[in-house]
């Protein structure tokens, strides 16, 4: 069985700047902790504890006695960002850039009187972080049918998506909100990484047997990769690591394609191609 990998896939541009900067401060400060896990992938997180003794914090009250506190990819809400300069630690700011991109849209935009609406999940980290800079409470939707499921649509709104959300889920929402509002101001925050990922993720699923999307299970970008997968190749699995590997995925199968989400390390990938290689053999 012929295995292939995706044109496109694995760390994207924010979380190589993330965890770079992460392995850099740790090694002057070793009680250095990240305010909720730096990424969604529990392996990579496992190593940057094992390596360099970087903890995960999700309660901001309770920095112990860590002097050193870096901020996830995912960004965190203004308000606890006010909390965090109160508290006397150094902090550095990970946050992705194509994050900090939908904040600022977000404040500038609503200070000017626009509702906001946002295509993703209300309860992922980046999506909290994003409303927070919003003067009033965002509308959050998760599809276009929770939108048309909306009585009264705002006549002018700002609509932006969630980082890792398709591309085509997002224009079929800006055109009912053209065909709806009287005004519509239209930003497109899809991370390019999550476009080309997807994109690379979609042809190579329309030729493949089987497709293994590896990644975390909690990470929004891989679950989207999987979804698509699913589209276009029945038999499509998501693993987080080569433990996951079932033997019998492959029986019959002539082409297996693999693709991972962009924060998954090269590593684990590797062990992943390994592991489904000595399975067909």
């Amino acid at each position: 069985m012929e295995v292939i990998l995706a044109e496109k896939y694995g760390f994207c541009f924010g979380v190589k700047r993330a965890i770079k900067i992460t392995e850099k401060i740790a090694k002057n400060n070793p009680n250095t902790l990240t305010l909720g896990p730096l990424i969604h992938n529990p392996l990579e997180i496992a190593r940057l504890q094992d390596s360099f003794g970087v903890k995960v914090q999700e309660d901001i009250n309770n920095l112990g006695d860590s002097k050193s506190v870096i901020i996830r990819t995912h960004g965190i809400t203004k308000e606890n960002l006010e909390i965090l300069k109160t508290k006397g630690v150094e902090i550095t700011d990970a946050t992705c850039p194509f994050v900090t991109k939908p904040q600022k849209i977000v404040q500038e935009m609503s200070e000017s009187g626009y509702d906001i609406i946002i295509f993703g999940d209300e309860n992922h980290p980046e999506v909290r972080s994003v409303m927070s800079y919003s003067v009033k409470k965002p509308l959050v939707i998760a599809s276009l049918d929770s939108l048309k499921a909306i009585k009264k649509i705002p006549k002018k709104v700002a609509v932006i998506s969630q980082t890792t959300k398709q591309i085509d889920k997002f224009t079929e929402i800006i055109a009912y909100l053209v065909a709806n509002s009287l005004e519509v101001r239209t930003f497109n925050t899809i991370c390019n990484a999550t476009f080309e990922n997807q994109e690379a993720t979609r042809s190579l699923s329309q030729k493949a047997d089987v497709m293994i999307i590896v990644g975390g299970k909690t990470s929004a970008n891989t679950k989207q990769l999987f979804y698509i997968a699913q589209n276009h190749c029945k038999d499509s699995y998501l693993v987080e690591n080569e433990n996951d590997i079932e033997s019998s995925w492959f029986i019959g199968k002539q082409t297996c394609g693999v693709s991972a989400g962009a924060s998954t390390p090269n590593w684990v990938i590797k062990n992943v191609c390994d592991r489904i290689k000595m399975v067909v053999e």
